[in-house]
């Protein structure tokens, strides 16, 4: 019999991508830590006439919208009332419409000398950290789910229950995948820990002062 085997093409690349300039196209979310747990999830509840899309008690998120969480709880206990002058605000979250205008953000920034200290894919999220000159945390993001039920569903799933930090990323070779034509749901894709792993090789490289 004839060989019907067929050879994969190879992936059609790109353009190059950019150093261009890119506004976010949304506010995404924020990230509240407190000992006071429930007191503050309700609280948001209520004055945002918010949802729960997950909650297990030390974690969780909140939305009103047609984003997947615009608010984020964590419960650390023993944590202190801030002092007057000092902020309770962990980070805030910014989303770009494609992963082109993240990754062309990403390059316009790093040629102005701001670099991430972190970047990670979270699983619903590919994002890059940043601290403002007063050390405030900044996240840009893209979206690696097309609705809010397929995050939900990722915050239900095995993976998450796991692993809630993501996977660290390098953005340079990101950026080559992306140029190869690799497909970005790929790219999106949030691979497991490898054998030997904790969250904590998870975390960022450095801690915001």
């Amino acid at each position: 019999m004839p060989d019907t085997t067929t050879t994969p093409s190879a992936p059609a690349p790109r353009a190059r991508v950019e150093p261009d300039a890119h506004s976010p196209s949304l506010f995404a979310h924020f990230v509240l830590q407190t000992a006071n747990y429930e007191a503050v999830r309700d609280w948001y509840l209520t004055v945002l006439n918010a949802q729960v899309v997950y909650d297990r008690h030390d974690l969780c998120f909140l939305t009103y919208d047609d984003e997947h969480h615009r608010l984020a709880i964590r419960h650390v206990p023993g944590l202190r009332p801030p002092r007057p002058g000092s902020w309770g605000l962990h980070h805030l979250a910014y989303a770009y419409p494609t992963l082109r205008a993240l990754l062309s953000t990403y390059l316009r920034l790093k040629n102005q000398g701001i670099r991430p200290y972190w970047t990670i894919n979270h699983g619903p999220t590919l994002s890059f950290y940043y601290r403002d000159p007063d050390g405030t945390q900044i996240e840009l993001q893209v979206d690696n789910f097309r609705t809010k039920e397929e995050a939900a569903a990722f915050f239900h799933g095995d993976d998450f229950a796991v692993n809630p930090v993501g996977i660290k990323l390098d953005p340079e070779a990101l950026i080559r995948a992306y140029e190869a034509g690799v497909p970005e749901a790929e790219l999106a894709r949030r691979p497991r820990m490898a054998p030997g792993q904790t969250l904590d090789d998870m975390r960022p490289w450095e801690t915001p002062a």
